[in-house]
């Protein structure tokens, strides 16, 4: 989805628990102890130069002990984490499955869910069985009308075919929701995947290729028609890559703020059904529409007109069995690992049956799980220091403000003004989503997956000219992470996130203001990186800057773009600074407001040593400690195509060079390699 809102992607696999009795705060001091170990200094590799590699010297001792499983990709101390509380919301499902439960109960969901995801035996015999209607469906398709229907309909389940569909705020009318249209169609994700030349490009685009094949004979094609569909697919795919705007233009909100009347489509985008396309995904009675890329859109709707029905047909299927493929038998599962989880990312096996059943569960269940969290494990005490650190770093960072040189006056007060408008949601949202209409049946795992998608599909088509409901969070509570939202101006801190590593309700100061206070003030930031500027601190994409403001802002900006560049991720391999410049500013930002928050503080005046380090030291460990992680070649190449942020060792060696209380820390001097002389260094916020 092309919607610009920003986040801290902590871990793969959202953190879930489930329980029945309101959380006290020693519940969650037991529960943290169970779950993770306090800040330990074994995590440290103190052979390593903190100033030629502070990555290593910060957490080279937990990757040494920790070495990387073959099911992950990437295994950091996050990942540990959900591996210890997937124990427990399993063995709560399980517990759920052992009675019976009223049918439409939340009880019943969650557990058939989770036993038809179990039931290999069923997934095994049923084969292709639970798509084969859909398969049917689109295989009568006979002419362009028939294509047209089945692209509006199979988005409200499946991946969105030729082009995305979605409802959300307007840009330059925030507290209005408004349909908005995408580029998208891509099984691959990224555009330089099907252009790019390079040898590791040209064989993902072989195996991508072999996979379509592949899990076509497993719906009952010939190896001749498997064939002959996966080439059509990938040329199809190739034409949409294309025209795509590149990863760092999507960044560029401006770029992909396109709003006209739906009347007006045929003429200022594309001749095409639109009519009958939007009755066909459910949208209806709308006058207004935004584009977010119009040739790309434009290129799809040509293609519709243009390609053979045959080849349509193929595509259209292909959406519907990449999209049920994790959901269906062995042989379907296995063929997508050998693509996706081998080849693309690097993983040497599948996580087993039952983590990816609860990861299922909570996907399709995510605000109630997110509910029997809280009431179980979500303290009062842990929201009352949060709201305290948020209080603290909001009035820090107007501080800095305040004090910024090279900003006008003009530009500080509409900048404090942003500021102060701010929305903090913290664990949890104030009312809960209501699954009464989501049906679970014991039919099939996929049927489920079906409701449940066309469930949440048609929450998101009822906001339709609709006002912005700002009480809404963008995640659930139980998920590690936290975000950013420029047409909202909201931050958000998740109950999920408020766990070691992150937050320890009984850690000192350095380690909260290092670990959590860095997120807060991440997010805070993501309100003024080279995206969230744009926007007013109403959510409106509007200039706020004096012409002069925004050009220094933009010459300061590009000093973390030319150094990120730099960054040789593999051999011959460089970070993109351009397109991670957002989070790198976040980065930045965050750790200069929440290490000037935390100097303030009564501990850091004191400078009580522990362990041996610093406060101050303390602080900077802290930090590095969440990026610690192993993660895999395949992996990093993945990312550095893919990811707006940067990879964790370079969230850490390459941001802490800009940060000047880094280097008083540590003593780093010219002499070490993570060396920047100070009028070189980054100075923003």
């Amino acid at each position: 989805m092309n919607k610009f809102y920003f986040y801290l992607p902590i871990a793969a696999l959202s953190i879930t628990y489930m329980g029945c009795k309101k959380a006290t705060a020693q519940d969650s001091k037991a529960g943290t102890e169970n779950i993770a170990p306090k800040f330990d200094i074994a995590n440290l590799d103190t052979t390593a130069i903190a100033g030629n590699d502070f990555y290593q010297y910060a957490t080279g001792g937990w990757a040494k002990a920790n070495p990387i499983k073959d099911e992950y990709s990437r295994y950091g101390s996050f990942d540990m984490l959900a591996e210890r509380n997937q124990e427990q919301v399993k063995g709560l499902i399980e517990e759920l499955g052992k009675t019976k439960h009223e049918q439409g109960s939340i009880a019943q969901k969650i557990g058939d869910l989770f036993a038809l995801g179990m039931d290999s035996v069923k997934l095994n015999a049923d084969g292709v069985k639970p798509i084969q209607t859909q398969l049917d469906n689109i295989k009568k398709a006979k002419t362009i009308a028939d294509i047209v229907k089945l692209t509006g309909e199979l988005r409200k389940y499946a991946r969105s075919p030729f082009f995305g569909l979605y409802v959300g705020a307007d840009d330059k009318n925030s507290s209005m929701n408004i349909v908005q249209i995408y580029q998208g169609g891509l099984g691959l994700g990224e555009r330089d995947y099907y252009i790019a030349q390079d040898s590791t490009s040209v064989a993902l685009r072989e195996g991508y290729t072999k996979l379509i094949k592949t899990q076509f004979v497993n719906t009952g094609y010939t190896e001749a028609d498997a064939q002959k569909s996966a080439d059509a697919i990938l040329k199809i795919e190739t034409a949409l890559a294309k025209d795509h705007f590149k990863k760092e233009d999507t960044r560029k909100p401006e770029l992909n703020y396109h709003k006209m009347k739906v009347e007006d489509l045929n003429k200022s985008v594309a001749n095409f059904e639109w009519e009958a396309f939007f009755d066909a995904a459910g949208a209806k009675g709308f006058t207004d529409i935004n584009v977010g890329q119009i040739k790309p859109v434009a290129t799809a709707v040509n293609l519709i007109h243009s390609l053979p029905i045959d080849e349509s047909k193929a595509y259209l299927s292909w959406c519907l069995i990449n999209s049920a493929a994790s959901y269906l038998s062995d042989n379907f599962v296995n063929a997508s690992f050998d693509f996706y989880g081998k080849q693309l990312s690097g993983r040497k096996s599948l996580q087993p049956r039952w983590k990816r059943t609860v990861s299922t569960v909570d996907g399709s269940l995510s605000e109630v799980v997110g509910q029997m969290y809280v009431e179980k494990y979500f303290p009062a005490a842990a929201k009352e220091r949060m709201l305290k650190l948020v209080k603290n770093l909001q009035a820090t960072l107007g501080e800095r403000i305040s004090n910024l040189t090279w900003m006008s006056d003009v530009t500080k007060a509409k900048a404090q003004e942003k500021l102060n408008a701010f929305t903090i949601k913290i664990g949890y949202p104030d009312k809960w989503k209501d699954y009464s209409t989501l049906e679970i049946k014991k039919d099939s795992y996929w049927e489920n997956i079906v409701r449940a998608e066309e469930f949440s599909y048609n929450e998101m088509i009822k906001k339709i000219g609709k006002p912005v409901d700002k009480t809404e969070w963008l995640m659930p509570p139980q998920m590690v992470n936290a975000y950013y939202s420029p047409t909202t101006n909201e931050i958000c801190f998740p109950a999920g996130i408020l766990q070691p590593p992150f937050f320890y309700l009984d850690a000192d100061d350095a380690v909260n203001y290092g670990a959590i206070g860095v997120v807060i003030g991440h997010e805070m930031s993501h309100g003024f990186d080279d995206q969230g500027c744009q926007y007013d601190k109403d959510g409106n994409l509007a200039n706020w800057w004096t012409k002069d403001d925004s050009k220094k802002f933009t010459n300061r900006a590009q000093v973390l773009v030319q150094h990120f560049n730099k960054i040789e991720v593999l051999p011959g391999v460089f970070a993109n600074g351009e397109f991670t410049l957002g989070e790198n500013i976040g980065d930045f930002g965050g750790l200069q407001i929440a290490y000037h928050a935390y100097e303030k503080t009564e501990e850091a005046k004191n400078a009580k040593e522990i362990d041996g380090y610093t406060p101050e030291q303390r602080f900077f460990l802290s930090y590095a400690g969440v990026w610690a992680g192993n993660i895999r070649d395949a992996e990093i190449l993945r990312r550095t195509k893919t990811d707006l942020h940067a990879l964790g060792k370079w969230r850490v060696n390459g941001t802490l060079p800009h940060i000047d209380g880094w280097y008083k820390a540590f003593n780093i001097t010219e002499k070490d390699a993570l060396y920047i002389p100070k009028e070189k260094r980054a100075d923003i916020w």
